[in-house]
């Protein structure tokens, strides 16, 4: 049977039931189950990967946000965790071993870099592949074990052809691993496309509200059962049944609040286009004439964008940032709460025009407040800039 997206987020998975009727499943939060007779205990202990023994390793309320995530990306298994950054950990420490190569294509969030560096203690090497980049597939090597993607990419929004990356790696008998959280699988489903292993933020939109961190990682049960019996269950980045029932409660509404964020995005990039110190706007729904796969690969468009201004002065920057009001100054983003952000600091400008970023990039991640608000906001910034 074939579920729509909304059907997923609401209802599937969950059997009132089982908890008498109730239309909210319960918080099972709980450290540890009991049984009715030691052989009963010792059974369950022999898959305990499947059975409800101990919470570290599978939960009744975080096996519900589990099942709703695997139908939404038309995945075999899910196992969450308890940051995006521990799905990210536990996935790599799982897959890769001493002499393995991994190639990242496309912006790449920054952490993801850093654990990237960190593995070559291990030695484990990395190197990038910019989705400029015509020959991406000749950065592959001989010990290539994984392609790491995202797609749109971090600050940039760059998109990339993930069919014919997945189709490349096929060939090769490499693993693809992506970073789905900026379209989430509303927007997008990367497994359908080929690649092996979709990864989530939870924390942002599939999340919502800015109140709970957590993270997901989905895809053919084999890959993922691996990363739960080490990376997961030995790592520890373990995903609380309270959090996971904020999580899916924020997954319930999870469909109409993209469509927001889409609305009410296109409407401020239109105004952005009419600013004079824009020169530079970056949201994939501006690309789509000029890279036909993404209409293929995408649904839809989030609500996080970026955009340049002619400034690249710190104490400019800083004065269009502080300016704003309705546009919270913070990390993050996906939530109902508008926020803005610059990778600029007041000493790493060189860095950034070394890494392609132009130091006057300013990142949004609309909210639902509204566009006329955020517009209003954001005059009042341009405003002082003039």
């Amino acid at each position: 049977m074939t579920y729509t997206d909304e059907e997923i987020c609401t209802q599937f998975g969950e059997n009132p039931s089982q908890y008498e009727g109730a239309v909210s499943p319960p918080i099972y939060q709980t450290s540890l189950f009991t049984f009715n007779s030691f052989r009963e205990f010792t059974e369950a202990q022999k898959l305990e990967r499947e059975n409800y023994v101990y919470s570290r390793g599978v939960n009744p309320t975080v096996n519900i946000l589990e099942r709703k995530l695997a139908a939404l990306e038309r995945g075999e298994t899910c196992k969450c965790f308890s940051s995006g950054m521990g799905a990210i950990s536990a996935t790599l420490h799982t897959l890769l071993q001493n002499g393995d190569h991994v190639l990242l294509i496309n912006n790449i969030y920054g952490p993801t870099i850093q654990l990237a560096e960190y593995l070559t203690k291990f030695g484990i090497s990395y190197s990038f592949a910019e989705e400029s980049f015509a020959n991406w597939e000749d950065q592959i090597q001989d010990n290539t074990k994984l392609i790491y993607a995202e797609s749109p990419g971090t600050m940039l929004m760059k998109t990339i052809d993930l069919q014919a990356i997945a189709e490349t790696a096929k060939a090769k008998g490499i693993t693809t691993v992506i970073d789905n959280t900026w379209s989430t699988p509303i927007f997008q489903k990367p497994l359908t496309l080929g690649f092996d292993l979709s990864i989530h933020s939870l924390t942002k939109y599939i999340g919502g509200h800015s109140d709970v961190v957590g993270g997901a990682v989905i895809g053919d049960h084999a890959l993922v059962d691996a990363i739960f019996q080490y990376g997961y269950q030995l790592n520890g980045a373990v995903l609380g049944a309270h959090d996971a029932y904020l999580i899916n409660r924020g997954l319930r509404t999870l469909p109409i609040r993209l469509r927001q964020h889409q609305e009410n995005a296109l409407q401020v990039i239109e105004y952005l286009q009419t600013k004079e110190e824009v020169v530079a706007i970056h949201h994939p729904s501006l690309e789509t004439a000029d890279k036909p796969y993404i209409k293929k690969q995408m649904s839809g468009f989030s609500g996080l964008l970026s955009f340049e201004i002619k400034h690249d002065d710190f104490a400019i920057i800083s004065r269009f940032i502080d300016a704003l009001s309705l546009f919270k100054i913070g990390v993050s983003w996906g939530g109902y709460e508008s926020l803005v952000s610059s990778p600029l600091k007041d000493d790493n400008k060189q860095q950034l025009l070394e890494q392609g970023i132009s130091p006057g990039l300013i990142r949004l991640s609309i909210g639902l407040e509204g566009a006329t608000l955020q517009i209003n906001d954001l005059e009042k910034a341009f405003q002082q800039l003039s």
